[in-house]
């Protein structure tokens, strides 16, 4: 169970239809993460785990309901969609750091510990594979402090090395922050969240013990 720590985020009747489709992708989800929250967010492919971590970080615009933030939240972790293509890692970097109103030098230095990307940071983005773009993605989402941190499968970005660098890097040295994380990989959901969302066909349900969402997404993914 989550501790009483004020209520961060708010989600009220949520849906989502992409243009062009006769159904709602999914409609109906409500449920809200506390500060220091952790939820894990469960679903077969094409469910709309992705799509609504999108939704979550602004990437992507509701169809109906409400997204009520009153915490700040990462861009889903690395998601390269805001790059500026033409652009070099380094003036992206320079960028959102005047975004944030933050000092480039200090965010730049802690994108290059982390990114491991060398002077391939002063190439264009457009040029970057699209393991870089998540590096340089997921090195600027931890370089600039959030309240929570919205990930989508990226911890699984790189060889076992840079894993595990990247899961300490969340789960450790930002044990005091919320996240909301879609996965498959159903032991580091059960070993770092604490509550659950399945979306199943258009729906979703809530589940406050982790254990039994866990149970239920293996039996639906094995149906």
């Amino acid at each position: 169970m989550e501790s009483a720590e004020p209520v961060g985020l708010v989600v009220d009747n949520l849906s989502k239809r992409y243009h062009g489709a006769k159904k709602d992708l999914f409609n109906g989800l409500s449920f809200d993460l506390r500060r220091g929250g952790r939820l894990a967010i469960l679903g077969r492919n094409g469910q709309g785990k992705s799509t609504l971590i999108k939704m979550l970080g602004g990437v992507l615009p509701e169809t109906g309901g409400r997204i009520r933030w009153q915490m700040t939240s990462s861009w889903p972790i690395g998601f390269g969609g805001g790059f500026q293509g033409s652009l070099s890692g380094l003036d992206n970097i320079r960028f959102l750091a005047r975004i944030y109103n933050r000092d480039y030098a200090d965010v730049l230095a802690r994108v290059d510990d982390f990114a491991e990307l060398g002077t391939s940071l002063k190439l264009p983005v457009k040029h970057y594979s699209s393991g870089m773009r998540a590096r340089l993605a997921f090195g600027l989402s931890l370089a600039i402090e959030f309240d929570c941190y919205l990930i989508d499968e990226l911890v699984a970005v790189g060889d076992a090395r840079f894993q595990q660098k990247c899961q300490e890097e969340l789960f450790q040295h930002r044990a005091d922050r919320a996240f909301m994380m879609a996965s498959h990989d159903t032991h580091l959901v059960a070993s770092h969240c604490t509550r659950a969302l399945i979306i199943e066909s258009g729906k979703a349900k809530l589940f406050e013990d982790i254990a039994e969402a866990v149970d239920i997404y293996t039996w639906l993914r094995a149906a």
